[in-house]
């Protein structure tokens, strides 16, 4: 697909993928997967979205509810205050920043938009686990990350069955988005899921045929970010997994990715802009 003409709308802001977009994690939760990414307290959190912005974040996504198997659950009231209290240093840092909130739960998304602005939902479930979300998000009208996941993040290793695994998430996904187009959601960026209800195998699968989630004609989001697929195929932890990171985010953006989700925005921004360059310089060849 021509990347140039491909957009979406966020609250009135064209947002177009001619050039890649880097997304950058703030994680308002203790535990985390990736321990380097845990930010609870005001200043902490400052000082991370400052960090992010000044190395050239796109956009900035805010999570309070870790998706990790085995985290700990965390009631609605506490999710929406921890991510108030993320947003309301976002606002004060960086006031102009497209951010999107990382929320399953439909009454968060409604009170993290009305009063905080938010420009898109970044929901894990696609839907499945608040059946009022994609009301919530077509009468608010904002941008939606559509996820691919099954279960919950307690079951999601449980059911890791496919025919074929790209068919199959494509598949799913098409349908939601045929629905959600139904509701009046038109802005949806698509999110294969890598680590959701996946094997290591089945993921690098997935990135190898990243292209054939490009054909469904809306920007793709990758999530690899320091991955189980990666520390355990090269043996470290997601403390040791930054290298890893940059090489499949490389991969990623080479077969059509749109927006990578990364905790290190700096090397992400840097292989955003060559992986760029070359897509022009092909596209001159052609």
């Amino acid at each position: 697909m021509d990347k140039e003409n491909l957009s979406i709308n966020v609250k009135g802001q064209l947002i177009t993928f001619g050039t890649p977009k880097v997304m950058g994690i703030v994680n308002v939760t203790p535990d985390s997967f990736y321990s380097g990414s845990r930010s609870l307290c005001k200043e902490e959190l400052r000082r991370r979205v400052a960090s992010l912005v000044a190395e050239g974040a796109d956009m900035l996504d805010l999570g309070g509810y870790s998706s990790r198997p085995g985290a700990d659950d965390v009631s609605e009231e506490e999710e929406y205050s921890r991510l108030a209290t993320g947003l309301e240093a976002v606002r004060e840092i960086a006031p102009g920043a497209v951010v999107s909130v990382d929320t399953f739960r439909s009454a968060v998304a409604r009170r993290c938009v009305e009063e905080w602005d938010v420009d898109i939902i970044n929901d894990i479930s696609g839907g499945t686990l608040d059946p009022d979300m994609w009301d919530t998000v077509a009468g608010l009208g904002v941008a939606y990350v559509l996820m691919h996941m099954r279960g919950t993040p307690a079951t999601m290793r449980d059911m890791t069955e496919y025919s074929d695994v790209t068919a199959d998430v494509i598949t799913d996904l098409s349908k939601k988005a045929y629905d959600l187009r139904g509701l009046g959601v038109n802005d949806i960026i698509i999110d294969p899921g890598f680590g959701f209800a996946k094997t290591v195998d089945q993921n690098f699968q997935m990135l190898d045929e990243l292209g054939e989630f490009c054909r469904m004609g809306m920007p793709v989001l990758a999530g690899l970010s320091r991955k189980t697929m990666i520390w355990k195929t090269l043996g470290t932890t997601p403390e040791g997994s930054l290298d890893g990171t940059v090489a499949l985010d490389a991969i990623a953006l080479d077969r059509g990715a749109d927006i990578v989700r990364v905790h290190d925005v700096a090397p992400a921004v840097a292989t955003a802009r060559l992986v760029a360059a070359m897509r022009k310089e092909r596209r001159l060849r052609n």
